[in-house]
């Protein structure tokens, strides 16, 4: 594009790297504070200095999480175009490259937009109550982490010191546990609340839960990472993001493999659609676990037909929330 900038930006905790290309050409390299004040002074100078309108620039970033927040708020106050790319993709479309920096990582960056600008997808930031939400849960898993440690030494330790010491610990350990799990229950109370104060995330935390097998935690984790069922428009396509869509492997007449799972994917909820899928396996009755015995007495191998109940739970989710109605199965 003629007379448009594409400004790559390499993201860390505290510093921003800029860098800005114009056909190809560096016009500008800047180190910048990561918080939103510094980021909309140096797009306000840049605007005034090179003489252009906000129209004629795409920023580009990769997406590393919370340390984009202030890029994102800054970007948007601007209505400046923000396209934030799955770093791996950055990596892999940019060729072989010997030593690494940080100003090198901006070009490398703005390399990317201005080559592969038509594939960009501008960034919408989520509702606040999904921010929130997101923000909770990984709040939680720590908590939740740190408890499962503590509780492993309370119950593990005990015949390996003397009953005095064991009993000293103990008693601060069950401190802390008992701590842990309050703020575990206090989070889950304001989660609760958020969600019940907000009816788009109330309705379709009810539609997921009429399906079979998937219960509060599957659905809170579907709805936080579909962003209430913005970012995800299609099944198959959250289906390989959470590592349960089989691809073929196959080169020339010497390499075939059987179909797999990519080992790229959202590990968090593709371990919680395996704990959906195993719980249907284990009950008495019921549509999919009327699926699963009839594929393992065809011989297909059972992990296999697990995965293939993960896939149908992700489509059947998917299906309430774009038809708004509650799941009905053939038969229970």
């Amino acid at each position: 594009m003629e007379n448009f900038y594409f400004i790559g930006v390499d993201v860390s905790k505290k510093k921003l790297d800029f860098c800005v290309l114009l056909n190809g050409t560096i016009v500008l390299e800047e180190v910048v504070n990561n918080n939103i004040p510094s980021i909309r002074r140096f797009l306000e100078t840049f605007l005034v200095d090179f003489k252009t309108s906000i129209d004629n620039l795409l920023v580009c970033a990769e997406h590393t999480g919370q340390y984009t927040f202030p890029l994102s708020i800054a970007c948007q106050s601007l209505s400046c175009g923000l396209w934030l790319e799955n770093p791996a993709q950055i990596k892999y479309s940019s060729g072989f490259s010997r030593g690494k920096n940080d100003k090198v990582d901006a070009h490398r960056i703005a390399r990317y937009a201005s080559r592969f600008s038509d594939n960009a997808r501008y960034y919408q930031r989520p509702r606040e109550e999904i921010e929130r939400l997101k923000q909770l849960r990984n709040e939680q898993d720590l908590y939740k982490s740190d408890l499962a440690k503590y509780k492993g030494q309370l119950s593990d330790q005990r015949e390996f010191m003397l009953a005095r010491v064991y009993q000293e610990k103990a008693q601060r350990l069950e401190r802390l546990i008992e701590e842990l799990e309050k703020l575990i229950k206090d989070i889950d109370l304001l989660v609760e609340t958020i969600i019940r104060s907000c009816r788009v995330l109330w309705r379709q935390r009810e539609l997921l839960l009429s399906v079979e097998g998937v219960g509060p935690s599957v659905a809170l984790c579907l709805i936080i990472e579909t962003e209430a069922f913005t970012r995800f428009d299609d099944p198959r396509k959250f289906a390989c993001h959470a590592g349960v869509a089989p691809s073929r492997y196959t080169s020339g007449s010497s390499q075939h493999s059987r179909n797999k799972v990519s080992q790229r994917a959202n590990k968090q909820i593709k371990t919680l659609l395996h704990m959906a899928a195993l719980s249907i396996t284990g009950r008495k009755s019921g549509e999919l676990k009327a699926y699963y015995e009839r594929k393992v007495k065809e011989g297909k191998n059972k992990m296999t037909v697990i995965n293939a109940i993960r896939a149908k739970l992700i489509a059947r989710m998917f299906a309430v929330i774009k038809k708004d109605q509650f799941y009905t199965p053939v038969y229970s």
